[in-house]
């Protein structure tokens, strides 16, 4: 039975310590380039992680950087067990997780288990000896009439989930772009061989995976192909694999879907599955909140949550490498999203938005950190996206997601300092934009001035460590007779009742969604009628909860409290 990560390790063995922990998604390509090659390598990313525990991440999510055509980014896998050439070697991947560990850093890597790219030798061989050992390792038929009722997910580019194969004569499964064929998760040695994939990176240290596109695993005639209880049986098998194998390690499914449906991959208590999932539709309601000066779509979405078992986490995010998904909302509500915050049709992709934080907010300061509050403080642990913490901006005349996946800004200096390339050979050119310039948004600058945004983000992220409840918490909206404000309390209690307990905490926080200052009155369970009221962040001077329970409050224009309540 394998342990907790080794090689030189500051990390104490917590099989929860994802419940706590900020995630920071780094493109490995996008951050650091040490070679002069003009795209970002391994030995770069072990250059940056002093910055990145300064900052105080606890994981860093690495999107693929294995063997690929890069037909999509590096999510068509051509060898599961090799790295890209132009991100270094496979020993330098194993010293960037000694490093990370040696930083209380842990590293989670993206693992696509639904699909290889075409060029992959096991798609290879099933095309060219179908009676051969890998013959069954793609879905294959003589038509492209079975799973009707499985939806086209990529609709800009695909007219079919089946491709037409000329060697093999036969159609194949994709439910992404045509040069991704789906794996057979039917033949058992399919299931064996990603079993083994897994294994080989936890060999080397890694403290989990990301499921890419998890549930779509199996298709079956009467089906929508996804969520198949199938699925969800494999799923059950992985994890008891890992926890028996690699404790502490762990796994978060990508499913974007409804709430109700996602939280079926966490399992159950008796089958359990991934330890966290992506909390999707929570992400648009926080950009219309901004837009409505609403609480109402964030309340709405949150009571529409369902519970999830004890010992699991949401995921939440505000961007990642990805568009900002606009699949979970009503057509209305689609809209309305398009025209706040993408009205040039070149800021849409698929059924989404490609643009960066920064920009969607118009460079609003207050909004970009109210809305980082709210992520900080809601249930689930959070994802930053590499940059974000600066206010980097993005690049529309890019292709597709290219959009928002320029360079790391660190200096002003040539390239951004990402790279002592000629800047022709970037791999995508760093942002020149009159707002956004990297002269103006980078790390050297801003680092040098304690108002920066990325010494706020800092801060908030070493209040957030500093207070477990955020992590552990359970949460509970509350009454409050003004509609902009947004009010909530996270209650810690170890024992898990709510006795006088020195470790326990409970905050309150509450969100003015409003571009204008407000007051309200918000109505806390009986339990903290009189409680003292201190605020987090050195504050003094807030009045005590009232014997009803009740606190008046007055925030200023998209301001927030968090609110220690000391029973």
């Amino acid at each position: 039975m394998q342990s907790a990560p080794s090689g030189g390790s500051a990390l104490g063995y917590d099989p929860d310590w994802y419940r706590t922990a900020v995630f920071y998604e780094v493109l490995v390509r996008a951050f650091a380039d040490s070679k002069g090659a003009g795209s970002g390598d391994f030995t770069g990313l072990i250059g940056k992680l002093d910055y990145l525990q300064w900052l105080g991440v606890d994981c860093l999510w690495i999107p693929p950087f294995y063997a690929s055509p890069l037909r999509d980014g590096g999510y068509d896998i051509s060898d599961f067990t090799a790295v890209l050439p132009e991100f270094g070697t496979l020993p330098e991947f194993s010293e960037l997780v000694t490093q990370a560990h040696a930083r209380g850093i842990r590293i989670v890597t993206d693992l696509v288990m639904n699909h290889t790219s075409d060029q992959h030798p096991w798609f290879q061989a099933s095309r060219s000896d179908p009676e051969g050992p890998y013959g069954d390792f793609y879905v294959w038929s003589d038509d492209d009439t079975k799973y009707g009722d499985a939806r086209i997910i990529f609709v800009d580019t695909e007219v079919s989930n089946w491709t037409f194969d000329p060697v093999r004569r036969q159609f194949y499964w994709h439910r992404f772009f045509s040069h991704q064929p789906d794996l057979n998760f039917e033949n058992p040695k399919v299931i064996e061989a990603m079993f083994d994939v897994v294994r080989f990176w936890m060999d080397l240290g890694i403290d989990g995976f990301r499921l890419d596109a998890v549930p779509y695993l199996f298709e079956e005639e009467g089906h929508n192909g996804e969520n198949h209880p199938k699925t969800h049986e494999f799923l059950a098998k992985l994890r008891a694999m890992v926890d028996h194998e690699y404790p502490g390690r762990v796994l978060l499914a990508e499913a974007n879907q409804m709430p109700s449906e996602v939280v079926d991959y966490f399992g159950t208590t008796e089958a359990p599955e991934c330890h966290m999932c992506f909390h999707f539709p929570v992400m648009p309601r926080l950009y219309s909140a901004l837009r409505e000066e609403k609480a109402t779509p964030i309340i709405d979405v949150l009571e529409a949550t369902p519970p999830i078992p004890p010992g699991t986490q949401w995921g939440t995010f505000l961007r990642n490498h990805d568009e900002l998904t606009l699949e979970m909302v009503t057509p209305e509500e689609r809209s309305a999203m398009y025209a706040w915050y993408a009205p040039d049709p070149r800021m849409r992709a698929n059924i989404g938005i490609r643009r960066r934080l920064a920009p969607l907010l118009d460079n609003s300061r207050a909004e970009i950190e109210l809305i980082h509050a709210m992520l900080l403080s809601l249930p689930g642990s959070p994802c930053l996206y590499y940059g974000d913490e600066l206010g980097m901006g993005d690049n529309i005349w890019l292709n597709d997601r290219d959009a928002v996946r320029t360079p790391m800004q660190w200096t002003p200096d040539r390239n951004a300092g990402f790279s002592s390339a000629d800047p022709g050979k970037l791999y995508l050119p760093v942002v020149q934009s009159l707002v956004y310039h990297h002269n103006n948004v980078n790390v050297e600058a801003q680092m040098a001035s304690s108002s920066s945004l990325l010494h706020w983000v800092r801060a908030m992220l070493h209040i957030r460590g500093e207070h477990p409840v955020f992590g552990l918490g359970s949460f509970e909206t509350l009454p409050c007779d003004n509609e902009a404000l947004l009010a909530f309390v996270r209650d810690w209690r170890p024992g898990g009742d709510h006795q006088d307990d020195e470790q326990g905490e409970s905050v309150l926080c509450v969100n003015n969604l409003s571009s204008r200052p407000q007051a309200g009155v918000v109505q806390l369970p009986e339990r903290f009628a009189g409680a003292r009221v201190k605020d987090l962040f050195g504050g003094s001077g807030f009045p005590r909860v009232g014997p009803d329970g009740r606190l008046s409050l007055t925030l200023g224009s998209r301001d927030f409290f968090w609110l220690s309540l000391q029973e």
